[in-house]
């Protein structure tokens, strides 16, 4: 007969109880006071929180490894570099090859029409990006190539019919409608000479949802932005876009004599804005809120078949180290902004020297900006009005005595144009500084207001082109400002130098 193999409590063996052995008797050196047992401790909260901690990172790893997963099957995979040969030499560090399309397939009705999306898409590539990041993860350059450049596509075949076409003079966004992904990569390694390493190709609706699913974007502006053929209409100061905004905002080009100069310098703040948002809202941190980001970024991209999960990761977890700081934005050189090809019309003519010396520091992973001290330098705001156009008169709204000039001078000092005699308010009970001002003085009147941040702006009709101060309680410093200039083509900068202060 076959037993139960667990023993029943009745077959347990009973655990002998211990014998106490008489102590043996101690010489009267120490008290005979008997000790109270030896308690093990509890883990203190240190220990508790780091243990806690560990396994949420663990776990949150596992779920964002899952997540990602789980998304990377659903991305639109493509084979750019098909039978290429004599490519470039690798270098360090990864190159990823970035390109924003003017598909609109997705797009509703509604928005066509709130964000000037309509019209008939040229299947070409509206935004071209090298964006490398560094071997040791703690760099990312992104390096803009206008899309009027002039190029020399090699001889190749058409992709969709398979007719074959010389080698010929074109403008680079044309090399994707030419001969799609492969021919725009192969192109772009020529003339760089740097080996891409992975490509990824978004369009409006991706790039709308990634902003909206952040919460949007924060953007500023000097002067104010409007381009009747985008809908862009963004007067001077700062500004959340949500996608469909931030999507005007990143394709005007006739909002200022730069054209698509000015267009790639705005497509580069905004990079590094949304960089920013990402790192400082915790999305890389929080495997819901990368979740959703992925799912949004990923959800409709193309990419090679090699840029999966793995390197999805990776790029993940050298961004959580990131800050507007790591990460560099430059513009490839140019030698002529209208060069003129013979029945071909006008492109744009790089500066051949200067820009091979730009693609070599890439090949050899070192960053493009000048070295900065890690020491900050006080903080400056651009503003749209010279501060030495701006005539203020200050008053005391306030019982402390001596605030008055303090403020006055605080605005001297930074280039304003005051009376120099600062007077007592009538009210001496104000809390919150106030700007008076004429509104036909309106951009003045930002400007001041910028110099005082928190201050209310205060629109009084007759107030004429002095600007009243009345300072408040909750006045602490003048904030210096200057009027913004135009970027130079040419200048690299860091993301912190072109994010909102």
């Amino acid at each position: 007969m076959l037993r139960d193999p667990t023993p029943s409590p009745a077959e347990v063996s009973p655990v002998p109880t211990p014998t106490r052995t008489p102590a043996r008797r101690q010489p009267a050196r120490r008290s005979h006071a008997r000790r109270p047992p030896v308690r093990r401790r509890k883990p203190g909260w240190p220990t508790r929180v780091v243990t806690t901690l560990s396994v949420g990172v663990l776990a949150s790893a596992g779920i964002a490894h899952a997540a990602l997963t789980v998304l990377d099957g659903g991305i639109s995979r493509i084979n750019p570099f098909g039978d290429m040969k004599d490519r470039p030499a690798a270098g360090h560090g990864t190159n990823i090859l970035l390109v924003g399309t003017d598909g609109r397939d997705k797009v509703t009705e509604k928005e066509r029409q709130a964000f000037r999306l309509g019209g008939t898409p040229c299947h070409c590539t509206d935004t071209i990006m090298i964006v490398h990041i560094s071997e040791d993860r703690e760099r990312a350059t992104v390096v803009s190539l206008p899309r009027d450049t002039y190029t020399e596509v090699a001889a190749h075949a058409d992709p969709a019919t398979g007719a074959q076409h010389p080698a010929h003079p074109l403008r680079l966004n044309a090399a994707y409608a030419e001969g799609g992904p492969s021919l725009t990569v192969r192109t772009v390694e020529d003339m760089t000479h740097l080996k891409i390493d992975h490509y990824m190709e978004v369009d409006f609706i991706t790039f709308m949802k990634t902003v909206n699913v952040l919460g949007g974007v924060r953007v500023c502006t000097p002067q104010p932005l409007k381009d009747r053929f985008t809908g862009l209409n963004l007067p001077a100061g700062t500004h959340v876009l949500g996608g469909g905004q931030a999507l005007q905002y990143v394709r005007s080009r006739h909002v200022d004599g730069a054209s698509d100069l000015g267009r790639m310098q705005r497509q580069q703040k905004f990079l590094a804005a949304l960089i920013d948002r990402a790192t400082s809202s915790g999305v890389l941190l929080n495997p819901m809120k990368l979740r959703d980001v992925t799912r949004a970024v990923l959800g409709s991209v193309r990419a090679d078949q090699g840029f999966g999960t793995d390197e999805l990761l990776d790029l993940g977890r050298a961004m959580r180290n990131f800050s507007p700081r790591s990460s560099e934005f430059a513009t490839v050189p140019i030698g002529q902004m209208t060069f003129q090809v013979k029945d071909f019309g006008s492109t744009v003519k790089w500066d051949d020297p200067k820009a091979r010396a730009l693609f070599q520091s890439l090949r050899d992973d070192k960053p493009l900006a000048p070295s900065r001290p890690k020491t900050k330098s006080p903080t400056v705001v651009s503003v749209d009005v010279p501060p030495q156009q701006i005539q203020v008169q200050v008053e005391n709204g306030t019982p402390t005595e001596g605030l008055g000039r303090r403020v006055d001078d605080g605005l001297s000092a930074s280039g304003f144009h005051t009376t120099r005699r600062p007077a007592n308010a009538t009210d001496r009970s104000v809390r919150r500084t106030v700007v008076v001002y004429d509104p036909r003085w309106d951009r003045s009147a930002k400007s001041l207001a910028a110099a005082l941040p928190g201050s209310e702006l205060r629109p009084t009709p007759g107030q004429g082109p002095t600007l009243k101060v009345i300072a408040g309680t909750d006045f602490t410093q003048v904030q210096r400002v200057k009027v913004a200039e135009p970027q130079n083509p040419e200048q690299v900068v860091t993301g912190d130098q072109v994010v909102c202060p």
